[in-house]
């Protein structure tokens, strides 16, 4: 079940008891024991049928659904709602399981499913409102047509589920009905809503800087917090958008416009005198919500980029996509074709590409004139207000506001309801109701002047855009339906959260790029830290208006990348984006290989796109290996881990001893130069050290004692991550050899360090025990892959439980290559260890124009079912590197079929 680290223990013995049930409804499932024949059969029986005919209640017309090797369906239709009605029921079909899962823990309800151990996660839940948004978006945003779209896909669901035990959905229903009396309720449009939400909850944007920029200030002065934060590498790494600006005269962004210059938005400095040195306790709580798209405020990017016929050998465009997400079972993606059998005014879909289970339409993909691809734009959409609370109400300009309220009802598995008021500011929700030690916060954060008196301290309110209806769903199935750049533009404007980049290519040899979403404009403060809500002049000022969003068309350099870098020099747009941008070294690196493939005349073709994709050179290898080589080791041994440095051309390959050995190097330099003086909150929970002030000097004695203490953050979220802000962070200390954070204080074992290279020789030593200790002393059986682990994990049964469980649901381990920053992303917290905590949850390598030359992968596979064959058939040849063909066109997906259901009315 989703864990939760706070549950109490009288929790435990209900859950032992649940994973029990579990491990004997699984052991027959799996062939184990007595009744072995009974197991088999039930989970066949809840596998899809894929073959011969079923009725459905509601469809107007036949519906074929034709299923290729690995299980991937492309459907096909005469009309829009049998369309969509039939996407339903195939999804459920694979999925439904997961699709149940995400709506209850969309809605704040997953203590319905899993008992009490959940309570604190629904409650917080709640108090987001994530469902009751959704519900005002269908009720009131939405158009007609979408609403038609959900009702259809919600038929869908409903016929299969119609007649259906639990059981015959999914074995993990088994499991529930032995411990509760948890039925399944029909779907419903806004369950398809509301997923969404939880999508732009993990792409949110700059919150978790936001909160440890605040709890840096424990242990650090605001310079050395600042060395922590740099600003983006402009001269280094090119941004999406090179240029360009608002036009004065029209209000638009013009591509080809002068910069007029401009500050990127108001400066922070002036909010508070001081950041808050008690967030802890919201961090906890963010770390609660089930991060279904990857650790909170880490790891969330992607790769995408889009070359022009001009400089592929096709004549047309290329288009790639690989987003980065968490790696789960199963994927986060669902692969589909959904075809009108002809495409007219009444049927207008003849889309293929990645959805998401429970969702209708097709998030990622291409339809028969253009194709998209997505990754985040990482714009700042949040942002905390600490609110001066009483009973009364909360303080705005001197005078009381009452808050607005409202109770919710947490229905509990074995257990009594438990009720709780969710209170709200005009900021949004009072998070810091949902914990004891959240009513703490900003109890001693230094304020300024204009702060009222803090009495028993501050609340803080979260606001973000998502928590107001809007058109996202919309703009889906207007996406499925472009045609050219101007529909796609008008699709763009919909897509309001979560604010992504969009890349386009079309069949006419166009390319482009959109900068959408609804993105706040702060005429005080930069969203760097929280705002005093007191103070109206710290209130957003309405939204950038989508005309004068960045964007291009045709650019002149022929290609367009995006991967998470900064979209235009702030210094060259009027409106501040976010200050925390991704750093672009993996933009920079795919901007290079495009520009020495072209170089002199040279195309790209689909197998260079698919090569740039698994591209796993490390760019602080680049900057620090030769350093390393040039320290002076004494000890033969680290000497030995040394020489594997020589002559690497920094590639991130499964087998490399010397990527496993400078990666160790790598995290030991960062644990050393900053990890052991950061605060507690932003260490690894468990992880105890001896500290003292990061910027304390003179030697340890009765006046600068050690104090020992002990990290509290989740290992995949805790810092230093190792990712490429930390790449800035240490490129200019290279150049300084006596830096004061190349200080340490050294312990009874080794000296203090006060030099660069002293400090580098210390990570060396401490590298080669580490690696000793996990792959032996014999450095020439080192590799990178036997560190860097995959392991998929069923994301509710698979995430707990003992081990017989965990094995029975969840697949791995898989040696990869590739790392944190690298063009192959697969991610790695470098403060919490070496396991794999983000992928490329798919790719594909687009054909525009000839599309059943496309090609594609999925993580792990159409199935949901842990005992179908399509359970993780991709994952092999994902981990390879490999794409498989992608039909699109009738004929090719006709000769792909190796099963065809047909749904009659």
């Amino acid at each position: 079940m989703p864990s939760n680290t706070t549950a109490p223990p009288a929790k435990k013995k209900g859950r032992r008891a649940r994973l029990i049930v579990l491990v004997l409804v699984l052991a027959l499932v799996a062939g184990i024991g007595y009744g072995a024949y009974w197991g088999v059969s039930t989970v066949r029986g809840s596998f899809p049928q894929t073959t011969g005919t079923l009725r459905l209640d509601k469809l107007s017309g036949p519906v074929e659904v034709k299923r290729d090797a690995y299980g991937v369906p492309q459907i096909y239709a005469d009309n829009e709602a049998d369309l969509f009605r039939a996407q339903g029921y195939v999804q459920a079909q694979d999925r439904f399981y997961e699709m149940d899962v995400r709506r209850h823990m969309t809605a704040g309800r997953l203590s319905e499913m899993f008992g009490k151990s959940q309570v604190d996660t629904d409650a917080f839940l709640r108090t987001l409102g994530w469902r009751q948004v959704a519900q005002q978006e269908y009720d009131k945003v939405l158009s007609a047509d979408t609403k038609k779209n959900l009702r259809a896909y919600a038929e869908g669901v409903n016929a299969y589920l119609k007649d259906r035990d639990p059981s015959d959905v999914s074995v993990e229903y088994a499991a529930l009905a032995f411990t509760n009396d948890y039925a399944i309720e029909p779907w419903t449009p806004v369950d398809s809503v509301a997923w969404l939400k939880a999508m732009a909850w993990d792409l949110r944007g700059n919150m978790q800087d936001e909160i440890d920029r605040s709890l840096m200030t424990s242990r650090l002065t605001a310079q050395q917090i600042k060395d922590l934060y740099p600003g983006y590498p402009y001269e280094l790494h090119q941004p999406i958008v090179p240029q360009g600006a608002v036009d004065k005269v029209t209000g638009k962004f013009d591509p080809q416009a002068e910069a007029h210059g401009s500050d990127g938005g108001g400066s922070g400095a002036d909010a508070l005198s001081g950041t808050r040195s008690q967030l802890s306790a919201l961090s906890d709580a963010l770390d609660e919500i089930p991060a279904l798209l990857g650790p909170n405020g880490n790891g969330i990017g992607s790769n995408s980029w889009v070359v022009s016929g001009k400089y592929t050998t096709s004549g047309k465009p290329l288009l790639a996509n690989d987003p980065h997400l968490a790696p789960m079972l199963p994927s986060l993606w669902y692969q589909m074709g959904l075809h009108c059998r002809s495409v007219s005014a009444t049927c207008r879909y003849d889309v293929a590409g990645y959805t998401f289970s429970g969702t209708p339409g097709v998030i990622i993909g291409h339809n028969d004139s253009v194709a998209w691809g997505f990754t985040n734009l990482g714009a700042d959409v949040t942002d905390l207000y600490l609110e001066k609370v009483g009973d009364q109400g909360y303080v705005v300009d001197g005078k009381v506001k009452p808050f607005r309220t409202r109770e919710e009802t947490i229905k509990v598995a074995g257990g009594g309801d438990r009720t709780i008021t969710v209170r709200s500011t005009e900021h949004g929700p009072l998070v810091s109701d949902r914990s004891t030690e959240l009513e703490k916060v900003g109890k001693h954060a230094p304020v300024g002047n204009a702060a009222p008196d803090r009495g028993t301290g501050y609340g803080v309110a979260l606001r973000w855009t998502a928590l107001q209806p809007g058109k996202s769903m919309d703009a889906v199935f207007e996406l499925n339906r472009a045609k050219d750049f101007k529909s796609f533009r008008a699709a763009a404007k919909n897509f309001e959260v979560p604010s992504q980049n969009l890349i386009y290519a079309d069949t006419e040899g166009h390319i482009g790029y959109q900068s959408p979403g609804k993105i706040p404009v702060r005429t005080k403060g930069d969203g760097t830290l929280p705002a005093p809500g007191w103070d109206s002049s710290y209130d957003w000022k309405g939204y950038i208006p989508f005309d004068e969003l960045p964007y291009e068309y045709d650019p002149a350099r022929g290609y367009v990348v995006t991967a998470n870098q900064a979209v235009i020099d702030e210094k060259k747009y009027p409106y501040l984006l976010t200050k925390d941008w991704g750093y672009g070294s993996r933009s920079q690196r795919i901007n290079d290989l495009i520009e020495s493939k072209i170089k002199d005349g040279g195309k790209i073709s689909p197998d260079d796109m698919q090569t740039m994709q698994m591209d796993n050179r490390s760019e602080i290898a680049t900057l620090l290996n030769p350093l390393l080589l040039k320290i002076d080791i004494s000890d033969p041994q680290v000497r030995e881990a040394q020489k594997l440095l020589e002559g690497w051309d920094y590639t991130q390959e499964p087998d490399s001893a010397a990527a496993a050995y400078f990666n160790a190097v790598w995290r030991n330099v960062l644990k050393l130069a900053f990890g052991e003086k950061l605060p507690k909150e932003l260490r690894v929970e468990g992880e105890c050290i001896n500290v003292r002030r990061a910027d304390s000097t003179g030697p340890v004695d009765e006046q600068n004692k050690l104090v020992r203490e002990c990290g509290e953050r989740d290992a995949d979220s805790a810092q230093p991550d190792g990712g490429d802000r930390w790449y800035e962070v240490v490129r200019p200390l290279l150049k300084q050899d006596k830096n004061d954070w190349w200080k340490t204080p050294g312990d009874r074992l080794n000296a203090p360090t006060e030099t660069r290279d002293q400090l580098l020789a210390q990570a060396m030593k401490d590298a080669r025990w580490e690696l000793t200790a996990k792959l032996g002393k014999d450095v020439s059986t080192w590799s990178w892959g036997r560190l860097h682990q995959l392991t998929l994990k069923n994301q509710t049964l698979g995430t707990a439980g003992p081990g017989f469980v965990q094995s029975l649901l969840n697949r791995g381990p898989w040696n990869l290559g590739g790392g944190e920053a690298a063009v192959d992303a697969t991610g790695w917290n470098a403060a919490g260890g070496y396991d794999v905590i983000w992928v490329p949850s798919m790719r594909m390598v687009v054909n525009v124009g000839d599309w059943d030359k496309s090609r594609w992968i999925n993580l792990s596979g159409a199935s949901g079912h842990a005992f179908n064959s399509h359970y993780t058939d991709q994952t092999d040849k994902w981990v390879k590197g490999e794409l498989l063909d992608w039909p699109y066109g009738k004929a090719a997906v006709d000769t792909a079929a190796k099963d065809t259901l047909t749904l009659q009315p």
